[in-house]
């Protein structure tokens, strides 16, 4: 199967989200050709998830799982400490008071 580059994957992922007016902000640039992305989801009320993409070997897809989730800062302390692990990590910030990630829409698994 073909994977597509982290960097057209994240271009993509901000433009679709621009169709829906849902700011988002690229807070890391990671490795351009297969970072990791990280998405985290701020509801602008002091509370945060953070997203990682996982594989399922069962169902042979892959999902978006909630990494962590709670007090923004909390949120942003885990980013940091993944950051610290892995520097080629992407970091997309996504804020919409209503929790829109657009993460379960085909083409963005």
């Amino acid at each position: 199967m073909i994977r597509l580059t982290s960097r057209f994957w994240v271009d993509a992922y901000l433009a679709r989200l621009r169709v829906f007016d849902i700011p988002a902000f690229v807070v890391a640039h990671g490795d351009d050709t297969a970072g990791a992305v990280l998405v985290k989801s701020s509801t602008l009320d002091g509370c945060a998830k953070l997203y990682q993409r996982s594989y399922d070997l069962l169902e042979d897809t892959r999902r978006w799982d909630v990494f962590v989730e709670g007090a923004e800062a909390d949120v942003d302390a885990s980013i940091a400490k993944q950051r610290k692990f892995d520097s080629d990590v992407w970091v997309i910030e996504v804020e919409d008071r209503a929790g829109r990630t657009l993460l379960g829409e085909q083409g963005l698994t």
